[in-house]
């Protein structure tokens, strides 16, 4: 990964975690595709499941997407992710 790369996903997650529901938005699309990060579906979700929170409808649908592809207990750890997230925050 180039260096851009890891400052732009640093930057991207530093401004989902301050609640910008798109970034929290592009993080989760970041995590689902695997765009700079290793695929990560559990994570993907969580960010995908904060923005939808925040409004984002975009992010309703690629977490519904990606929950096909997800097992009861990985949605259920992403769910507890998001919770966890929005009660510190």
């Amino acid at each position: 990964m180039a260096e851009l790369d890891k400052e732009y996903l640093s930057k991207l997650v530093n401004r989902a975690e301050r609640g910008s529901a798109e970034d929290q938005y592009r993080t989760g699309l970041a995590y689902a595709l695997g765009e700079g990060v290793p695929v990560d579906l559990v994570t993907a979700h969580k960010w995908l499941n904060l923005a939808a929170m925040n409004g984002m409808d975009e992010a309703r649908e690629s977490r519904s997407e990606i929950s096909h592809d997800m097992s009861p207990q990985e949605i259920a750890a992403a769910q507890k992710l998001a919770r966890e997230w929005y009660l510190t925050h």
